[in-house]
């Protein structure tokens, strides 16, 4: 029996849609601190990525920002900083993706287990910085079309705790508030 053509183009496009190598070391890290304050990048430890899509530490760090590179197993460019404090909270993120928990679901679990004492999470405010873009220009060392945004994570805020709305808008604004990850989002407009 012959194969069918589709079949042998599907055949020899099976790498392509394989995911994406990780970067190098070198490019992960200048990536990843790009989303940082340029003063505080030179000290912030970062999480990278291996070619198992293991995330990994790829510097160790001096002041207290932990940077994230971008993961190669999409075709999106996200990279983030944020307060070393935030990380068993962040890290269990990563862990409820692995299994397959996405959106709300995802959310309520890391909620309920902060609630619980089963992952650590700050009381008082923690800052978080995240850059996306188009792609990441290794050789030039940027982001195409960048867009920053800040969130301040500021477990169980209120409205009335914080005078913040919770409609979102090109204005600070409160999203998930009363839980675990009650946090301020501040999303300038993009150009």
């Amino acid at each position: 029996m012959q194969a069918q053509p589709w079949i042998l183009a599907l055949l020899l496009a099976a790498p392509a849609l394989s995911p994406a190598a990780a970067p190098p070391k070198d490019q992960q890290i200048a990536a990843a601190v790009a989303a940082a304050p340029e003063e505080r990048r030179a000290e912030a430890g970062v999480l990278g990525w291996t070619a198992d899509g293991k995330v990994v530490e790829l510097r160790a760090g001096s002041n207290d920002l932990i940077c994230l590179a971008d993961d190669p197993r999409d075709d999106k460019f996200s990279v983030a900083c944020y307060h070393r404090d935030l990380e068993p909270f962040m890290k269990r993120g990563r862990e409820l993706t692995d299994q397959g928990l996405t959106g709300k679901e995802r959310h309520e679990v890391r909620w309920k287990e902060v609630d619980e004492g089963k992952v650590a999470m700050p009381r008082e405010p923690r800052m978080l910085y995240v850059l996306t873009g188009d792609a990441w220009d290794a050789a030039a060392g940027k982001v195409a079309n960048p867009y920053l945004r800040w969130v301040v994570y500021s477990p169980y805020a209120t409205p009335e705790s914080t005078g913040l709305s919770v409609e979102p808008g090109p204005h600070p604004w409160l999203m998930y508030p009363g839980t675990a990850g009650a946090h301020i989002m501040m999303s300038p407009p993009k150009p």
